[in-house]
């Protein structure tokens, strides 16, 4: 029975990678996609785009930094045509919840013709551990606006699970996942369990958007990520969906979804925000 080829875009990433490794312990044909890949991909050279797409039958889709920002639509247009030109079968998107422009990047796979099916993430747990709150954990100071959201974090883990079983069985074409963790937290409360769990006194400053928006600019942050950062505090963490927990990784993977105190606990073994030696 002949297998299917699988290109992972972004590969490397939070999500990609596990959804990498996961294909391939099932001994599946999986090409990742990235700057560092052969054939490469890299989102801002169309002219790889394909090459990465010779010989594939299905590929998973995410997009950096995210499909909100400026350009994205279009990258993602331009990336479904020449998939369709090249005989894809079947796309899985990694979206956001609650993110309008994200929904008009859906729309363009939707309408293209291919199988799909569209994953709608929650804030990731691993923006904990592996992106911008990392460092001011180890430092011991969180300054956060919209202190008092509550998020149902989503771990990566689950997400590229679901990716995968969407990937594999055509039962999932046509649907629309949106994930979710099985309990919302504020940000006030996930740097709790965080500095409880490492055993570490890690203070959560409420501060505006302005005041957030001002320091990252000084710290010469580059002005797309820092439009991104706004966007995602104003547009996403204002929308009162963001607080929806849903059942369909559940529906999906028959298990529940990871929690916040799991994955903080496994997280705190790894020493990663362990953070600088304290004065005695």
């Amino acid at each position: 029975m002949k297998k299917d080829n699988y290109l992972i875009i972004g590969g490397t990433g939070k999500t990609g990678r596990k959804v990498v490794d996961s294909l391939r312990l099932l001994n599946q044909n999986v090409k990742v996609g990235s700057r560092s890949s052969i054939p490469s991909f890299d989102w801002n050279r169309a002219d790889t785009w394909e090459n990465a797409l010779v010989g594939v039958d299905k590929m998973y889709i995410t997009y950096q930094p995210d499909l909100a920002v400026p350009g994205a639509l279009q990258s993602i247009k331009e990336l479904v045509r020449l998939a369709k030109k090249n005989n894809v079968k079947k796309v899985v998107l990694l979206s956001g919840k609650g993110e309008r422009e994200a929904e008009l990047c859906e729309q363009a796979v939707i309408s293209s013709g291919m199988d799909y099916t569209i994953v709608r993430a929650s804030w990731f747990n691993q923006n904990f551990s592996e992106s911008f709150f990392l460092e001011p954990i180890q430092q011991g100071v969180v300054a956060l606006p919209q202190a008092n959201v509550q998020v149902p974090y989503v771990d990566t883990g689950d997400i590229a699970d679901v990716v995968v079983e969407a990937l594999l069985h055509e039962e999932h074409n046509g649907n629309i996942y949106q994930l979710t963790g099985p309990t919302t937290l504020s940000f006030k409360e996930a740097i709790q369990e965080i500095a409880k769990a490492t055993e570490r006194n890690i203070s959560f400053v409420p501060i505006s958007i302005e005041t957030y928006v001002a320091a990252m600019k000084e710290q010469s942050i580059p002005a797309d990520f820092v439009w991104l950062v706004e966007y995602l505090f104003t547009e996403v963490l204002g929308n009162p969906m963001v607080s929806e927990i849903t059942n369909d990784i559940q529906k999906v993977l028959k298990r529940k979804p990871k929690s916040f105190s799991e994955y903080v606990i496994e997280t705190a073994k790894t020493g990663v925000w362990s953070g600088v030696k304290e004065p005695i």
